[in-house]
């Protein structure tokens, strides 16, 4: 069994470690931006929300839905999709003693792709944009999993 002292000393799971933290934080990145449309756009989900904007019938008008805001929401369910396969798949490949240099390409494009497809829906970029750095990421996420099973599991 593996203790932490290895973990830190193995050069695959701390690239792991930080490529997952940059990901990571591009997600929680997603929930502030949307936040932040929502107050720019005085735009809520929920009823309390609207109270600080006005009372009664008059808060009503802030209770609806807005395109901004959606996309910039769709952007965040969609990481969230992508991201949490690639973080189990990612630890469980990272664990499986890869090459180092095979494990950063991977890890390196799933974080770009992220980053593009997050800069594609936002800005919005026309197609295929967002559809090819989607595929990029589902992609890199297959290879490794494909690449585990292939290699170290049991069937």
């Amino acid at each position: 069994m593996a203790d932490l002292k290895q973990l830190m000393d193995n050069e695959v799971m701390m690239a792991f470690a930080t490529y997952a933290t940059i990901i990571l934080g591009k997600m929680m990145l997603m929930s502030t931006v949307t936040a932040l449309k929502r107050l720019n756009n005085k735009v809520f989900a929920n009823p309390e929300d609207c109270a600080a904007f006005a009372k009664g019938e008059n808060a009503k008008k802030f209770l609806r839905t807005d395109d901004n805001v959606e996309r910039v929401r769709r952007a965040h369910l969609n990481d969230i999709e992508n991201i949490i396969p690639f973080l189990g798949i990612g630890l469980l490949y990272s664990l499986s003693g890869p090459d180092l240099s095979t494990a950063l390409m991977h890890f390196r494009l799933f974080v770009g792709a992220r980053i593009y497809h997050t800069i594609a829906y936002l800005t919005p970029l026309p197609q295929p944009n967002r559809g090819l750095s989607y595929f990029i990421g589902y992609g890199v996420t297959w290879s490794m999993a494909y690449r585990l099973i292939k290699s170290k599991l049991y069937l």
